[in-house]
């Protein structure tokens, strides 16, 4: 390489060309349909709903998209202490201030790129007034912030990601609350302004401390002392025994630690809220879905979390333990650390309820729920949806069977950005479904139809699975017949419990026989035995 920020910049378009490529299209597509309908004379007014789709929605996935890679997000572990600032790129003969300062500058120019361009040629509404600058000097700040925060090394697992959540949280309210005062766009620069060369000096202190192998003690200390203290532990019974154990050590805690630390800044909100119900509402169901949320992504990144590029380290593919084994002890592992970080919830929720005030409230309608559901029956909905959350959090943790197994690092870093993707896509739709009764009347209308292509492509997919296991002799054939067994079992126990708990005057059978098969994971799973196989012995 002729200079630094060639070899950076190499880096990062070796690694993800096909993204880039993507976004270049988007917006080719945008500007070459700004053209066409300027040549013709003709114009187009988008309503609220064709702008979030075409404009909002690409948006928000490029931006998220852009923080993942400037960050090096992708390729490191999000609870872990140690600095994610790749060690290969540390190693370069370049200065600290380079390898801090030329990812920022990278990725503000692309930010600077994603939003004129899409402020040129998009179709804005014509009563929507558009801003030049200030929304890239945003985007530039957060993605600064985001690099800078990430690259430091901190005293405990779980902390980087409640100190980032929080710091972009505060910057984002200072700049809604702006927003809401209606200031021009001189004072939203000078808002804006400092935060990029305030994020540098941070990340260069960062890089450089990473560059020097430092880790804050603090937290971590007791687990030092506690590694060098007498142990009367007895040898474990077996290695299955003695792999779970590992197991737990690697991934199982991350999930539970990650919990401990965001659900009191979350349970707090309840305080300021405690006799607004709509409000205490909204917070309780904020956290019942951030298990299975930051699940998601502890799935996507305990493949790295061990420092193995293709995820299944030559210590785990070399002990003398079969691939079921292997395979059970993670699933095992997994299904604790589920355990564990609903247990948090549960205990935690109902304690924060009774000494906010909020607790009367929540009583209150839990009643009326009762009154209208019956006794029996709404007992059986509240165990579904309980039901429902873990097997969530689970199957988001046990998608690292297949992903992380596989070996194939783009898959790894792929499900990253596709989980950020999803969540960037399916809010914005879910709202806009739900205010629109047009949209609502048409889901409910093809929603049999949609269901039984879904189960479909699953059991097409579990199909093709089964015989792969069965010609290669990976999996016996009585296995494969309990394992059918077990998940028509699983199946029918579900479709029984909806048909008693849902109306059939709102609903079909057949629907919440769709709805059963969909829930019941099948593939996934057993598509871990294939991705191990062929991670472990090529």
């Amino acid at each position: 390489m002729r200079s630094p920020a060639a070899a950076i910049a190499w880096q990062f378009r070796r690694q993800h060309r096909w993204g880039l490529i993507a976004i270049i299209a988007y917006l080719f597509v945008l500007a070459m349909t700004r053209i066409v309908l300027l040549a013709r004379g003709q114009h187009i007014e988008l309503d609220e709903e064709k702008f979030a789709f075409l404009i909002v929605v690409p948006l928000t996935a490029t931006f998220i998209y852009f923080l993942s890679v400037f960050s090096f997000g992708l390729a490191g572990d999000l609870a872990a202490r140690e600095s994610m600032y790749p060690a290969r790129i540390l190693r370069l003969p370049v200065t600290t201030a380079a390898l801090a300062g030329l990812p920022m500058l990278y990725g503000t120019a692309a930010m600077a790129i994603l939003w004129l361009g899409t402020r040129l040629f998009a179709l804005w509404p014509s009563d929507f007034d558009v801003p030049l600058v200030w929304p890239a000097l945003l985007a530039a700040s957060l993605l600064a912030w985001t690099q800078a925060l990430t690259w430091m090394a901190y005293p405990s697992r779980g902390l980087r990601v409640i100190i980032t959540v929080l710091w972009l949280a505060a910057i984002d309210t200072i700049i809604m609350v702006a927003l809401k005062l209606r200031t021009s766009e001189l004072v939203m620069l000078a808002l804006l302004a400092p935060h990029v060369p305030l994020a540098y000096l941070v990340a260069r202190s960062a890089v450089a401390r990473a560059r020097r192998g430092d880790v804050p003690g603090g937290l971590a200390r007791a687990g030092r002392i506690a590694d060098v203290l007498p142990r009367t532990r007895d040898p474990f019974p077996s290695p299955a025994r003695a792999q779970l154990w590992f197991e737990w050590r690697q991934y199982g805690r991350a999930l539970p630690a990650m919990i401990a630390i965001l659900l009191p800044f979350e349970l707090a909100l309840l305080f300021p809220f405690s006799h607004t119900p709509e409000l205490i509402f909204e917070v309780l169901l904020f956290v019942m879905f951030t298990p299975p949320f930051m699940a998601a992504f502890v799935a996507a990144t305990g493949a790295k979390s061990s420092g193995d590029p293709d995820g299944l380290t030559p210590f785990l593919a070399t002990r003398p333990l079969t691939n079921g084994t292997l395979i059970a002890a993670r699933m095992k592992a997994m299904m604790w650390s589920t355990l564990a970080a609903w247990s948090l919830v549960f205990v935690a929720t109902p304690i924060a309820l009774k000494i906010s005030g909020a607790a009367p409230v929540v009583i209150e309608r839990m009643h009326r729920f009762v009154e209208v559901m019956e006794l029996p029956r709404a007992i059986a909905i509240v165990f579904l949806v309980a039901a429902a959350l873990l097997a969530s959090t689970w199957k988001q943790l046990v998608q690292s069977l297949f992903i992380g197994m596989s070996g194939r690092e783009w898959l790894v870093k792929g499900s990253v950005f596709a989980t950020l993707t999803f969540l960037a896509v399916v809010l914005p739709l879910a709202v806009w479904i739900s205010r629109s009764r047009y949209a609502m009347a048409v889901l409910f209308t093809n929603f049999a139809l949609i269901a039984a292509v879904l189960v479909c492509f699953k059991l097409s997919a579990a199909l093709w699975i089964a015989m792969r296991l069965h010609d290669k002799r990976l999996v016996s054939d009585r296995t494969l017949v309990i394992g059918a067994i077990c998940w028509d079992v699983a199946v029918l126990a579900l479709y029984g419990l909806l048909v008693w708990i849902v109306p059939l005057a709102l609903i079909a059978k057949y629907v919440l026989a769709l709805v059963a098969i969909l829930e019941v994971p099948l593939a996934r799973l057993a598509a871990a035995p294939l991705a191990l196989a062929w991670n472990r012995h090529r």
